[in-house]
């Protein structure tokens, strides 16, 4: 069962932006570590993102500058804005909680959201 609720995929042309979502329903997670991961087909999941509750900010190198990753602790919702999208960034989008780094794990998921990116 999820429990983090994922929005904002899509298919979206070359070069174009989107804005990922996810809130936490019944959750407080703002202490937490949180972000996205991603997986293309065929291939590994990685992380994308995240941020602490300090505001500190990681990002992986497949999307390091055309990504920024935000949240808005009063609505209990954490952001991915990702902009001049690449083919290559065509992927299911999962959203995480308390994620460590390190062993690129996470203990709460959200299902997923597919973002499809045309040439």
């Amino acid at each position: 069962q999820a429990q983090l609720e994922e929005s904002g995929g899509g298919l979206v042309q070359a070069g174009g932006s989107l804005r990922l979502s996810c809130a936490a329903p019944g959750r407080t997670l703002s202490n937490r570590n949180r972000g996205w991961f991603r997986q293309a087909p065929g291939k590994e999941r990685e992380i994308v993102a995240t941020i602490g509750w300090r505001d500190t900010r990681y990002y992986g190198d497949s999307m390091k500058g055309r990504v920024t990753i935000s949240s808005d602790n009063a609505k209990n919702t954490v952001y991915l804005q990702m902009n001049n999208l690449k083919p290559e960034d065509t992927g299911v989008y999962y959203c995480a909680a308390d994620i460590q780094v390190a062993s690129m794990s996470a203990k709460y998921w959200g299902r997923g959201t597919q973002v499809t990116v045309a040439s």
